[in-house]
């Protein structure tokens, strides 16, 4: 029962989870009213993916229960969960971009569109428009959903949970995982607009790391930490200092990007550019990257800025102009000749192109440098073992054991095991493509002071960031990009840099 006498939507009561050698959930208790929205935050690790997979029936607790419309259910898969009225909007989408719109809103419930062996697709696409029309997005329901935008299929992962209240009765409780991570604000403006507008039909359980954003949408926050809910409190009475210390244990200093650790960097250019061009994406590129130096680049999305940092790793390679590393002439045809060359590349999408999730932390580490631990073509496995126990160690990495798999880490020691494999690898250049994206505001503060370190040691850095504040936190000097063409450059240094406005007015 919540706390307003009414039955409350979904509520967990002592749900304890645990895995081999992690206490993951411990006694988390938790209700979301009807027409709710709940915030849920906390720290890389603090058991928010695991209680987000229990609600989808993904896995099933060790203790405790899980009731809706205060009956008791036990959620044994992803469709035990959807035939409760549960449904997830994920942060990787779950659509499959060969499908059309409609296919996908429908996919596993075409039934209703059959005539005989076929399904009337017509009469599905209007079915589709329906359940658009509720995000108030007019969207072609045959198109190919590749064709869309990231934000576009945001509104069409929230229109196919939608189908359940069809099919359900009592209340719709839709999470929504990290939905903002590669929005921009006008299109988390939209998809909160739409959110607001569809509570009178669902509650929502609302994660993100965006401590702005949680007490913006929601209603109550839950705070997690070391597995157990450690807070929980209207949003009124809450503001981001206070979430960040109930998360972290400290409060939020003014040093958040360790300005105070930023060093001038070295007279030596390690990498320069020279009219640098990829048809269709940049154009007449300038820039000198000295050694220590971390190089922002600031634009928002179509300005060029991510296939330039994708130019850099060896995923894009130039079409024109010319680009030196270390004094000799380079073209990157290939991630290979950038990492023989010294470059490392931390992508965006850490999980698809930074790590090999099927492989252990010791092999991930390892992976960029294998002749260092080899002997005779064979793995060296003790030499093996101890330079990943000394990055391990190092890093801070937060693991069972070496042997544990990478994609069973949290994403802020994913990030880290990416950084450990180049900085093992030798890397003198590293490219961070939006190194915190998905990160919390704890394991973002421990990449920056990585990033402090490794610049420290006369590794040069290129970054391109989820906010104008980490650039210009994190940076020496900026280049500001539009329209695929730098449009100007600004001096970063402790003491001298640049407002988010400066930057604005030049991107946009």
């Amino acid at each position: 029962m919540s706390a307003g006498g009414r039955t409350a939507a979904l509520e967990l009561v002592g749900v304890d989870k645990r895995f081999p050698g992690v206490h993951a959930l411990k006694n988390v208790s938790l209700e979301v009213r009807p027409g709710e929205v709940v915030g849920l935050i906390g720290e890389n690790g603090a058991g928010k993916s695991t209680l987000m997979k229990i609600l989808s029936g993904v896995y099933q607790p060790d203790g405790g229960e899980i009731r809706h419309d205060g009956r008791k259910v036990v959620l044994r898969s992803p469709i035990d969960a959807a035939a409760t009225g549960i449904g997830m909007v994920h942060q990787e989408q779950s659509l499959l971009t060969n499908l059309t719109v409609a296919e996908n809103i429908w996919l596993g419930k075409e039934k209703p569109f059959l005539k005989g062996r076929l399904i009337d697709h017509k009469a599905m696409a209007a079915a589709a428009r329906r359940q658009l029309e509720k995000v108030q997005i007019d969207i072609d329901p045959t198109v190919v959903t590749e064709k869309l935008s990231f934000a576009q299929r945001q509104m069409v992962e929230l229109a196919k949970v939608l189908t359940l209240e069809e099919e359900i009765e009592g209340h719709l409780v839709i999470m929504l995982d990290e939905p903002t991570s590669v929005l921009e604000q006008a299109e988390i403006d939209i998809l909160f607009a739409r959110v607001r507008a569809l509570r009178d039909r669902a509650s929502f359980v609302f994660v993100s790391h965006r401590l702005d954003e949680i007490l913006d949408l929601s209603d109550r926050v839950y705070v997690m930490k070391d597995g157990a809910v450690v807070a929980e409190m209207p949003s009124a009475d809450a503001d981001t200092e206070k979430l960040h210390s109930l998360m972290v244990g400290r409060s939020r200093n003014a040093e958040y990007y360790k300005e105070n650790r930023q060093k001038p960097y070295r007279p030596e250019v390690v990498m320069a550019a020279s009219g640098l061009t990829l048809a269709g994406a940049y154009e007449g590129v300038d820039f000198e990257l000295h050694a220590g130096e971390v190089l922002g680049i600031a634009g928002v999305i179509g300005s060029g800025r991510e296939e330039l940092a994708r130019t850099l790793g060896g995923l894009a390679p130039a079409t024109g102009g010319t680009l030196t590393v270390f004094g000799r002439p380079a073209r990157l045809a290939t991630p290979g000749e950038a990492v023989s060359l010294g470059i490392g590349y931390v992508p965006r999408e850490r999980r698809v192109e930074g790590i090999v999730g099927f492989l252990p932390v010791v092999a991930n580490i390892t992976l960029g440098n294998l002749r260092a631990v080899t002997r005779g073509g064979l793995i060296d496995h003790a030499k093996e073992r101890t330079t990943a126990e000394t990055w391990v160690k190092r890093l801070a990495i937060k693991t069972p054991t070496i042997r544990t798999l990478v994609m069973n880490l949290s994403g802020g020691n994913q990030q880290k095991v990416v950084l450990a494999k180049w900085i093992n690898a030798g890397a003198k250049i590293i490219v961070l493509d939006h190194p915190t994206r998905g990160l919390d505001v704890g394991a973002k503060e421990e990449v920056y002071e990585l990033v402090r370190s490794i610049t420290a040691e006369g590794v040069a850095v290129i970054l391109t960031s989820d906010t104008l504040e980490e650039t210009i936190g994190l940076s020496h000097r900026i280049i500001v990009m539009k329209d695929k063409r730098v449009t100007e450059r600004f001096e970063a240094m402790p003491g001298g840099k640049p407002d988010q406005l400066d930057l604005i007015r030049h991107m946009v």
